[in-house]
């Protein structure tokens, strides 16, 4: 009898390498001539992240170095979901953006639907934040993971495959 093969897909993101795309953020605006003195401030928790700064033009350069750093630091810019810029006292804006990770349950829901769509034989089964995709054959496990990286677009979180086995 043959042995069920499985992969799991999740949606995560390395938070270290987050911290330091932030840290080459704040450097570069303290050094850019044109934000040094914006007074722009981020701070990083654990599920979002709050840039305060001097004005709407400011934010948006500050978000570009950040998306910047981000992608050289190999993040996806899905991780970030943001928010509606807020005027603060003293002409200054602030903007949450949420970090993304972890796949939700409508998400898995929808994800589940669409692979056993298009491969009745296989098994998806949602766990937490997570979807374990299960199959007799390795060969439709591979053709699942290239169907889904095909519609990865439609996915408003970055997808990684990992615990293939």
């Amino acid at each position: 009898m043959a042995v069920e093969s499985t992969f799991d897909l999740v949606s995560e993101f390395n938070y270290q390498e987050l911290i330091n795309a932030v840290d080459q953020t704040r450097k570069e605006v303290l050094a850019r001539y044109d934000l040094k003195d914006s007074k722009t401030v981020l701070e990083l928790s654990n599920k979002e992240l709050i840039i305060t700064t001097d004005g709407e033009l400011h934010l948006t350069s500050v978000r570009d170095i950040l998306e910047t750093k981000a992608l050289r630091r190999g993040l996806a810019l899905k991780i970030f979901s943001y928010g509606k810029m807020e005027e603060t006292g003293g002409l200054r804006v602030r903007q949450v953006i949420t970090l993304n990770q972890g796949i939700n349950a409508e998400l898995a829901k929808q994800i589940q639907k669409l692979v056993r769509d298009k491969f009745p034989k296989v098994q998806v089964r949602i766990q937490g934040e997570a979807l374990r995709v299960g199959s007799k054959s390795k060969d439709t496990l591979q053709e699942v993971i290239v169907f889904i990286r095909e519609h990865e677009a439609e996915f408003p979180v970055p997808i990684q495959f990992i615990n293939y086995r």
